[in-house]
């Protein structure tokens, strides 16, 4: 019972990860105007996401532009934007994996070895997937602090690390804490100790019997 529920704290974790990643993804505050330095106007801030961006005005009103033409992106919004598709795919295939090889569910019941592996397979997916995921944020995220502290960027054009950033870096992690929990329960299980035979009967106790 303790080994399931590790399992299905480890596939909770991890498909928390799944709807963070989902919806870091979608956010548009990927990165957000700062406001160091001098003679920063405030009147309006302003964020860029990897669909499209946002001009937030003082009054509270909000504009959003999505992006014309995937040709004409930067390649790292691009890079992070295949990362991110692939790895939320690569989420959902494994939360359906994992399904079947959790021991809470009824899924090949009847051979618990195949049972294993295939949530073993849904952890090593989860955690592929967290890698995925966790490439692309510290990407972008290192292309944004690149930006901030070059000399030549002018100081109205520089940006932050915005919301989106740390909710991917965070559903990551989850993600990853998530499916090293599958893994390790379904790998303790299958290192399991071998059955012990009783040992053989040696020669001379045989010949003594004989006598």
């Amino acid at each position: 019972m303790a080994n399931a529920g590790i399992q299905l704290l480890g596939f909770v974790l991890a498909f928390l990860g799944f709807v963070g990643l989902m919806a870091s993804t979608i956010m548009a505050q990927w990165k957000a105007s700062s406001y160091a330095g001098d003679n920063i106007i405030t009147a309006q801030a302003m964020y860029e996401g990897l669909w499209k961006s946002c001009v937030s005005q003082s009054t509270g009103q909000i504009q959003c532009k999505v992006y014309d033409s995937l040709l004409h992106l930067p390649g790292i919004v691009q890079g992070t934007r295949g990362l991110m598709v692939a790895s939320i795919l690569l989420c959902a295939i494994s939360v359906l994996v994992a399904v079947v090889g959790m021991k809470c569910t009824t899924c090949l019941e009847e051979e618990p070895e195949q049972k294993s592996k295939v949530a073993l397979t849904g952890g090593i997916l989860f955690i592929i997937s967290g890698l995925c995921a966790l490439v692309a944020t510290c990407w972008y995220g290192n292309k944004i602090a690149k930006d901030f502290y070059d000399p030549f960027t002018p100081t109205n054009s520089r940006y932050e690390f915005g919301s989106a950033l740390f909710v991917g870096w965070g559903s990551a992690c989850l993600t990853m804490i998530g499916g090293a929990f599958l893994c390790c329960i379904c790998s303790s299980k299958g290192s399991g100790k071998s059955p012990r035979y009783p040992p053989p009967r040696s020669t001379s106790q045989s010949g003594r019997d004989y006598v």
